[in-house]
């Protein structure tokens, strides 16, 4: 596992696509979601999703699963930021170890109040 914790959730019977297993749509908006709260942090400002890249779908997601999602920021520019994300799953009442099922790179960019990009803060 790669990153720190940034959303944990539990995969929910409207999630599923029509074979029964969690929509690849609802994964992507949890990894979305959760790197987006990093980016936000990481900036100190608002921040918009410009991009996906390499986004693999590595094992189904089931009802039930505890999905985790771990994230960090690999590459910081002047105004955008590229988090990879590792999202992981526990199965529903099976004792495993986590299962890692998808992974994914987003790249956001810090906006200011109209939504023009701004330099991201830097310590």
């Amino acid at each position: 596992i790669s990153g720190e914790l940034v959303i944990r959730t539990i995969a929910m019977p409207r999630d599923t696509n029509p074979n029964g297993d969690i929509f690849g749509g609802w994964l992507m908006s949890q990894m979305d979601l959760g790197s987006g709260i990093l980016a936000a942090k990481t900036a100190r400002a608002r921040v918009v999703t410009v991009a996906m890249e390499g986004l693999s779908f590595l094992e189904p997601v089931q009802i039930g699963d505890t999905v985790a999602c771990y994230a960090h920021v690999e590459k910081i520019g002047r105004t955008s930021m590229k988090i990879p994300v590792e999202v992981w799953v526990e199965r529903f009442k099976k004792h495993e170890a986590p299962i890692l099922v998808t992974r994914g790179v987003f790249v956001y960019v810090a906006v200011d109040e109209c939504g023009k990009p701004i330099p991201v803060k830097r310590d």
